[in-house]
């Protein structure tokens, strides 16, 4: 594993991680609060498929925090990173907020993307307050004891979600600290609750796999319904898997990823 630093045309650095593998650029795209070393058990086999890369997003694991926090600022990151990396035409895997950005930076930049996956991520969350989920990071203690703590504290009841978050975690003379400001997420997904960014997905041109969990974070049959209005995208929904599809279900998961990449050519 290589890291790489970027800087952003608003003059943050950016950290990348090269996973391996060569040929075709594959960049990866974490969810809120995530980082590039949260792809470790899919990078491993996506390696056989290309050159596969992972960002740490601004405000998420190594990288810089400063905002605005927005989907046109992190899309314009991207463009940063897709030029200095020399990854262009990637195909683009996103988890959750790494799928809407990936969508968004094909739609506004068909040249730089091939083709993107989006994990469980809707384009319309209007009507959703983030202050629930706001609140429950905020009761979460500032200090863990332990990698085995933060695991209890966030697996339950998605024990992959406490596998995820005991990644996103920096060891200081105290304990355990959460590498993303809570603050920062919240005013991330707050622009979700207030946008409809269904015209977006429209609009990209490249192909797209949507793959969805059962149990996760989507409006019930919103991510089928865009895909059978869009004659480049197709839809799976995973049985038994919540908002982590690939850490839920990695094989299915693998099955629609490699089958993608496989048409894609």
């Amino acid at each position: 594993m290589v890291r790489r630093t970027v800087r952003t045309s608003d003059g943050l650095e950016l950290t990348a991680v090269e996973f391996g593998g060569t040929g075709r650029p594959i960049l990866l795209l974490h969810g809120l609060m995530g980082r590039a070393t949260t792809w470790w058990a899919v990078a491993r086999w996506l390696s056989e498929h290309g050159r596969v890369v992972g960002l740490d997003a601004r405000g998420h694991g190594r990288s810089q925090a400063a905002g605005p926090w927005t989907t046109q600022r992190f899309v314009a990151d991207l463009v940063d990173v897709v030029g200095q990396l020399a990854l262009a035409p990637a195909v683009v895997i996103g988890h959750s907020m790494g799928g809407l950005h990936g969508w968004q930076l094909a739609a506004a930049n068909p040249e730089l993307v091939r083709g993107v996956v989006v994990e469980d991520m809707a384009p319309d969350y209007r009507g959703r307050s983030v202050q629930l989920a706001a609140d429950w990071f905020g009761a979460m203690p500032a200090t863990f004891t332990s990698v085995a703590a933060v695991r209890d504290a966030f697996g339950w009841p998605w024990p992959s979600f406490g596998d995820y978050m005991a990644e996103c975690v920096e060891e200081r003379a105290d304990g355990y600290h959460l590498l993303s400001r809570v603050e920062d997420a919240v005013a991330i997904a707050a622009e979700w609750a207030e946008h409809d960014y269904r015209d977006s997905l429209r609009a990209v041109r490249c192909p797209v796999q949507l793959i969805e969990g059962e149990h996760g974070n989507t409006p019930p049959g919103q991510l089928a319904g865009i895909a059978e209005q869009m004659r480049n995208a197709r839809h799976v929904r995973v049985p038994g898997t919540g908002h982590l599809v690939h850490a839920d279900d990695p094989q299915a998961y693998r099955d629609a990823v490699e089958q993608f990449l496989a048409e894609l050519g």
